[in-house]
């Protein structure tokens, strides 16, 4: 049977309209209390915030490429949470602003962009022609650009695709999912060593923006799966997003959970046993004063832990249960990023600063306002999807 659009509106009342001003005030007062902090230490400001941001960009970038994901390969799994996906995906404008603070913060960031480095030190003199602040800047431009125009004409031919219900607009999702996949992977590898990776310009490794990626796919269904529990407290919902999609969800995010571990230790191996003074370098540096610890926590918490529960059919089909777990699986997103970021420039160990607590926070109130604005904006399910009878069976 047809579903009716107006019944798919989120409810006056439903929680995540409550929800939406209180991110938006517990955003600010976060960012106002760090930027109080940033007059007296900027350097720990930018350092906790780049940390605090990445978790969120790796959120709707993940999104993004789930999204295309799904209109390539296709499945139930996903018309039935592709407007939590393209409200995601829709809100890479607006990291691109949060992302001034990093840019205007280059010089106390980047060992590179520093005045007078590269006069001392050959090996950022031979990356200059990369590395280099306007460049940085370009690319950083390029980068969002790219993903606004992609977000904006799946988001835009969704819309058409639900008024319309034209086969046409299907293949041209498609079309532009499979082109979109490919800037996607190049896009986000060079991002990543931009923004991450260049903390240490000395160090490299070639896995390092796939890295990234698997952990973008882990928040991303991570997030949607979260998302989806609270929506479906509408019954009108909750008839759409069933068991059924929730343990397709369980099961793809099992999967990208044991990706990221895989590249993960593919990545510590192949550094290890290369033994080179330039590479080892940077695990040492995780695995002294404390950082050691951290590094035990994200092995138990990123993946045991997750792997174990994922595994199992009834806890995939149980609301609740699987949304702790995804929430779990969130915080420690942010964990991996905090021991990826850090130690680049601390050596005196794990504890994190109050600011490191805040900025998360902070950006995520405001992403999250945003994120709700768009999703409650329209229907929730995405009745033009050739996939949702399927749903509906």
């Amino acid at each position: 049977m047809a579903l009716d659009p107006r019944l798919l509106e989120l409810d006056p009342d439903h929680p995540l309209r409550r929800a939406r001003p209180r991110a938006l005030v517990a955003g600010l007062v976060a960012l106002a209390l760090c930027g109080i902090g940033a007059l007296f230490d900027p350097q720990q400001f930018l350092r906790s915030y780049l940390v605090g941001w990445l978790l969120w960009f790796g959120i709707a970038l993940g999104c993004l490429a789930v999204l295309m994901i799904h209109h390539v390969a296709g499945g139930a799994w996903g018309a039935s949470v592709r407007r939590v996906l393209e409200s995601a995906a829709g809100t890479v404008p607006l990291l691109g602003l949060l992302f001034l603070p990093i840019v205007l913060g280059v010089h106390r960031l980047y060992e590179w962009a520093e005045p007078g480095v590269l006069e001392q030190d050959a090996v950022l003199r031979g990356k200059s022609h990369y590395l280099n602040v306007p460049f940085f800047v370009s690319r950083a431009i390029l980068y969002f650009a790219v993903w606004t125009v992609v977000a904006l004409f799946l988001n835009r031919w969704s819309e058409d695709q639900d008024r319309t219900g034209d086969a046409a607009i299907t293949r041209r999702l498609e079309l532009l999912s499979r082109g979109g996949l490919v800037v996607y992977g190049l896009t986000v590898t060079f991002a990543a060593i931009d923004w991450a990776m260049s903390l240490e310009p000395h160090w490299f490794s070639t896995i390092y923006g796939l890295l990234l990626m698997g952990g973008q796919g882990v928040a991303a269904f991570a997030f949607t799966i979260a998302m989806s529990a609270v929506l479906i407290r509408q019954a009108s919902i909750g008839r759409v997003i069933g068991p059924s999609q929730f343990h397709d969800l369980g099961s793809l995010l099992l999967a990208f959970v044991m990706i990221w571990a895989y590249l993960a230790v593919s990545q510590l191996l192949i550094v290890w046993s290369g033994n080179l003074p330039e590479e080892i370098s940077w695990y040492l540096k995780r695995t002294q004063h404390g950082w050691l610890w951290v590094g035990y926590l994200i092995i138990v918490a990123h993946f045991v832990l997750p792997f174990l529960a994922l595994l199992s059919r009834r806890l995939k089909r149980h609301v609740e249960t699987l949304a702790i777990v995804a929430c779990w699986l969130v915080v420690a997103r942010w964990v991996d990023l905090y021991w990826l970021v850090q130690p680049s420039f601390r050596g005196d160990g794990p504890l994190p600063h109050w600011m490191d607590l805040l900025t998360p926070i902070g950006v995520g109130g405001v992403w999250l306002w945003l994120f709700l604005g768009r999703l409650a904006s329209r229907p929730v399910i995405a009745i033009g999807d050739p996939m949702l009878p399927e749903v509906e069976a």
